[in-house]
């Protein structure tokens, strides 16, 4: 006689409240991002050139790009930010997906930009750049 199978209850509602508190806290986050975008911007910008990451010729085309890909995240769907990050993925155990964005775009798509000239430093250290602006003013509870 075949055996019915029946998922674990206990299980089933455990899952689902993680799978909540990762919806709202993305939701969060994306709203912080919303509301704090034109400062971020502005940070991470002036940060990759203090931080000698980024060589560009126009520190307002640089944060204007920034911003732009923040606008795209904005608008993402959940694939898109994951294929966008999967090359990154895997550079610190926990990333914030924010960062984990905006470093993708940085290191895959600015780099072919008219305004930069050249890029130092590795992407574990644009990461970190990028994540310490990104924590002060879009935290993960």
């Amino acid at each position: 006689m075949a055996r019915e199978y029946r998922p674990n209850v206990r299980e089933s509602a455990v899952i689902s409240r993680l799978d909540h508190a990762k919806e709202s806290q993305r939701y969060h986050a994306m709203n912080n991002l919303r509301e704090n975008m034109d400062e971020l911007a502005a940070l991470i910008a002036i940060k990759l050139i203090e931080e000698r990451l980024v060589e560009t010729t126009s520190k307002a085309a640089l944060e204007e790009q920034i911003h732009s890909a923040m606008e795209k995240l904005q608008d993402a769907e959940e694939f898109d930010v994951q294929y966008a990050t999967a090359n990154l993925r895997a550079l610190v155990p926990r990333p914030h997906f924010v960062s984990l964005y905006l470093t993708a775009f940085i290191v895959e798509k600015l780099i072919d930009h008219k305004c930069i000239v050249e890029m130092f430093g590795t992407d574990e250290e644009i990461y970190a750049s990028v994540h310490r602006q990104v924590a002060k003013l879009v935290p993960m509870t």
